[in-house]
């Protein structure tokens, strides 16, 4: 395990992911179509945890939404 996969483990599954994904693009597109203001700009955090797949306050906090996986 390398230093970046300790710092910043996986704790993002796939449907938050995809949900994190959409809503970013949604809000940042909203923000550059003139519909919502520059607080929509805010749609960079969840674009970025979706895309690294790492939530720095599921990390705080202890959650995950990955799906256990198997120790050998």
């Amino acid at each position: 395990m390398d230093y970046m996969e300790k710092i910043m483990k996986i704790n993002v599954g796939v449907i938050d992911r995809i949900i994190r994904i959409a809503a970013g693009l949604i809000l940042i597109g909203l923000t550059l179509a003139g519909q919502i203001g520059v607080w929509g700009w805010i749609g960079v955090v969840p674009l970025l945890t979706g895309i690294f797949r790492f939530c720095p306050a599921y990390a705080v906090f202890g959650l995950s939404t990955c799906p256990m996986q198997k120790k050998d």
